[in-house]
């Protein structure tokens, strides 16, 4: 998680975006700590042979509150607490309330996010930035891609909660960039959470939740849970029913550096089964600029690996990669693993954290098939993929 606070800017920069209709090696070093402090180092995660791409370093100056930087759409001032049970989900649709585009994907009866929303937003037609290509490119070496998800143990878990589920305030310490809630949180009985479980978490410990009926999705990350409190370094509040971008004020985190939906990039089983992904993939880097760049709102400069304030090479927040349409599939590749490629050469992957080169992010869940589901995407070089347009840089 990230340990300092991003630059501000007043200035609001917006993408009308159109909708279309459409790795490395075995290391189980740990892409960042995510726990300790900003230094971005590595810790091991046992018995696993994939690692954790997301250290949300942060760096940069520190902010404070600036004028008129309220979040749009979201829900974040709601302070009202609904009574009832909690209840830990599954990513499988159940049912909502309100109309839901089925060519969307679903979470508990509600869209991950709208039609016009970036994440879904094909790019298999945008122009290639051949310069910001040469500097990522450089920046992360000779590397295969890395799924940093594979079973029940690896990844990041979706809780989905009814509406009737009580709300909670957590303690942020990242309290001035974190939407006040409450928060819509399972039970800590049965929560799952990141890298463990509440009361004993190792790494980011990003705990996500979507609500059912309302529709409102519940991020936040470096959580634990103890003296009858949740406790997490910073939080954000999406509302599914709008546009994502714009949600979070201008130089605010969420439960990502980026200042990102986590839940949106995921890499969910159910639907890379049904035969395709429409959306794009959330990946990381070791070192970014004290720039980002739409969807992103936020900065990142980490303080490990050593000399990334200075790397020449670094590149913003909310950069989007694409993989080549004319790379071969790799051979023993199954439904769920061609659905993946397909979704990385249309909707392409956007730069959500800092991590270890080119891990891409998904659920947690023991339905993945490592043989054929995981393996054959560490064959894919991060040289098959192209910066596609880059908006201008902020702030």
């Amino acid at each position: 998680m990230m340990r300092g606070v991003g630059i501000w800017s007043c200035a609001v920069w917006l993408v009308l975006t159109a909708c279309s209709s459409s790795s490395g090696d075995d290391s189980s070093a740990k892409g960042g700590d995510g726990a300790s402090d900003n230094s971005g180092g590595t810790s091991a995660r046992g018995g696993s042979s994939s690692s954790s791409g997301g250290s949300h370093a942060q760096g940069g100056s520190t902010s404070s509150n600036g004028g008129g930087s309220t979040a749009q759409g979201g829900s974040g001032n709601d302070t009202s607490t609904n009574g009832g049970n909690s209840a830990a989900g599954s990513s499988n649709p159940t049912a909502g309330s309100g109309p839901v585009n089925a060519a969307l994907p679903v979470i508990g009866g509600c869209n991950v996010f709208t039609a016009d929303d970036a994440w879904n937003t094909s790019v298999a037609d945008q122009t290639v930035d051949d310069a910001w290509t040469t500097k990522l490119q450089a920046l992360v070496g000779k590397v295969n891609i890395h799924p940093d998800y594979g079973d029940a143990t690896i990844g990041i878990p979706i809780n989905v909660v009814p509406d009737t589920q009580t709300k909670v305030s957590p303690d942020f310490d990242e309290a001035e960039e974190s939407d006040k809630g409450p928060y819509a949180f399972p039970d800590p009985a049965t929560a799952k959470i990141e890298g463990g479980t509440p009361t004993n978490c190792d790494g980011d410990c990003h705990l996500l939740s979507v609500q059912q009926g309302s529709c409102i999705l519940y991020e936040a990350g470096n959580c634990s849970y103890g003296g009858g409190k949740w406790s997490c370094y910073s939080g954000a509040i999406f509302d599914l029913k709008k546009n994502s971008y714009g949600q979070r004020p201008i130089g605010w985190t969420s439960a990502d550096a980026a200042g990102l939906s986590i839940t949106a990039g995921l890499v969910r089983y159910d639907e890379a089964a049904a035969g395709a992904i429409h959306h794009a993939i959330r990946f990381t880097v070791p070192c970014t600029l004290d720039k980002y760049v739409n969807p992103a709102s936020h900065e990142a400069v980490p303080s490990t690996p050593p000399g990334c304030a200075g790397n020449a090479n670094a590149v913003p927040m909310g950069l989007r990669v694409r993989l080549d349409s004319d790379f071969a599939i790799p051979a023993g590749a199954s439904t769920v693993a061609k659905a993946v490629i397909t979704a990385m050469q249309t909707y392409g992957m956007i730069l959500a954290d800092n991590g270890s080169s080119f891990y891409f992010q998904g659920e947690s869940t023991g339905m993945w098939n490592d043989d054929g589901d995981i393996e054959p995407l560490k064959k894919i070089p991060a040289s098959a993929f192209k910066v596609v347009q880059v908006p201008p840089l902020m702030p």
